[in-house]
């Protein structure tokens, strides 16, 4: 069974087979579904039974910290290799081979209980790769949609995106959640710079099929006081750089995604936002960017 979706413009496939035995729920993807794609896909995911056998060159073992997703990533001749799990703690959830070009995939669930992790994981790890060439940023960011302009929070995990979301839907009249783990951002052919929700978000339900212009990307630091300061371009460019997917030590890729990132910058506002967990901070928040736009 071949499922087509379309998540910031690029049209991707998922090739479940004949029975669907392995395949969880994958209702978080049906406002991106596509019954009848008029292009070609920019790549097709297969779910096969067993990958075949194959000799990989370690080239990534990321750390992680207690809670995040442990993925290994490989050379193998042409063509790359991945391994994931949930947690460094769980066994292992995912084989992964990729064509170079990161169009074509062979996904082996390696456990039927992380069946759907699984799927996610390599669906957002070949669309960042894939789509990194094609204008598009993959974030580690939640977005707050308001008055027709999306605003991304960029932070470690756990360390007050999503609180600062929160806070918006709380106090901001108009404030709506767009995505709160993993939207999209793209660098549009008329140069604009727009975000788009996906089908991944977290552990936050929230897979709005929408886009709005991006009206400020915002880092999110802890701190005894609410403040907001702009950045210059250098430093906007690291706050980016840091939240973005892809595998930056490969030159195609991360040539890409430097000019990707350096044309966002050059369009949108950039700040740090110094905050505690609470309502004012929102209120700061929204005041700077807004008076940004004037």
């Amino acid at each position: 069974m071949r499922n087509y979706y379309c998540v910031a413009g690029h049209l991707f496939c998922l090739e479940t087979g004949t029975t669907g035995s392995a395949v969880p729920d994958l209702s978080q993807y049906a406002p991106f579904a596509v019954t009848q794609p008029e292009a070609e896909p920019v790549f097709t995911l297969s779910v096969v039974d067993r990958l075949p056998a194959i000799e990989p060159q370690l080239v990534l073992d990321q750390p992680t910290e207690p809670g995040e997703t442990k993925i290994k990533l490989f050379r193998c001749g042409e063509q790359w290799y991945c391994e994931t799990s949930v947690t460094s703690a769980h066994p292992l959830a995912a084989r992964l081979l990729m064509s170079g070009d990161f169009t074509c995939g062979q996904l082996e669930v390696c456990n039927g209980k992380d069946a759907l992790f699984a799927i996610n994981n390599s669906l957002m790890l070949m669309y960042a790769f894939r789509t990194a060439t094609l204008g598009t940023l993959e974030m580690h960011a939640s977005v707050i949609a308001h008055e027709g302009r999306g605003y991304l929070f960029l932070a470690k995990s756990g360390t007050g995106k999503s609180t600062q979301s929160r806070m918006w839907l709380r106090c901001i009249e108009g404030a709506k959640l767009l995505n709160d783990d993993n939207p999209i951002v793209r660098i549009m052919p008329d140069g604009s710079v727009l975000v788009f929700g996906s089908p991944w978000s977290g552990k936050t339900p929230c897979y709005r099929n929408e886009s709005y212009p991006v009206g400020a990307f915002v880092r999110i630091r802890r701190c005894s006081e609410n403040r907001m300061t702009r950045l210059g371009v250098i430093e906007a460019y690291a706050s980016l750089y840091s939240s973005c997917s892809g595998f930056k030590p490969d030159a195609r890729m991360g040539g890409a995604l430097h000019r990707s990132i350096e044309a966002a910058v050059s369009k949108v506002p950039c700040f740090v936002l110094d905050c505690l967990p609470d309502e004012d901070a929102a209120r700061v928040c929204c005041r700077a960017v807004k008076e940004a736009q004037l």
